[in-house]
């Protein structure tokens, strides 16, 4: 594992930006995984008010005193504005899950000097791993790309 997913993970609190109302959304299941393995984790939407029984924050600059960690899980064309936002909020770091982690999303976020891990399943790396993702991680072991 790379020391800035080391760093990122070490945290243990992290704010969390592409919840939904539908609780069939990945962020949401992100939210209810990484909760379930007691960690913090602050979502972020900007009309819910709760989601999956958890307080939900309007903006990122509600959060950022809690942690400057920030899980991304949008839309590539959301995801630029997210990570110029979560910079401006004053975020050191970001995760942009799989499939938000464009070239352009991530040469955003580094512009912005946020710390990067792009292209990454969080699921995978956060303690403890179980089912699917267990298995996708002895797969990406396998092949050195961990």
């Amino acid at each position: 594992m790379n020391q800035t997913i080391e760093k990122f993970i070490s945290k243990r609190s992290f704010a969390l930006a592409g919840v939904s109302k539908d609780s069939r959304k990945f962020g949401n299941a992100i939210l209810k995984e990484l909760a379930g393995r007691g960690f913090t984790v602050y979502p972020v939407h900007p009309s819910l008010d709760s989601v999956e029984g958890v307080k939900c924050y309007r903006s990122l600059d509600l959060v950022v005193e809690f942690t400057q960690s920030l899980i991304v899980c949008v839309k590539p064309d959301n995801a630029v504005f997210v990570v110029k936002e979560a910079a401006a909020a004053g975020f050191r770091s970001v995760w942009l899950q799989q499939g938000c982690g464009t070239v352009e999303v991530k040469a955003a976020a580094e512009k912005a000097g946020l710390e990067v891990v792009a292209g990454k399943c969080i699921l995978m790396y956060t303690e403890p791993v179980g089912g699917l993702h267990k298995f996708h991680r002895g797969i990406v072991r396998l092949f050195g790309k961990y």
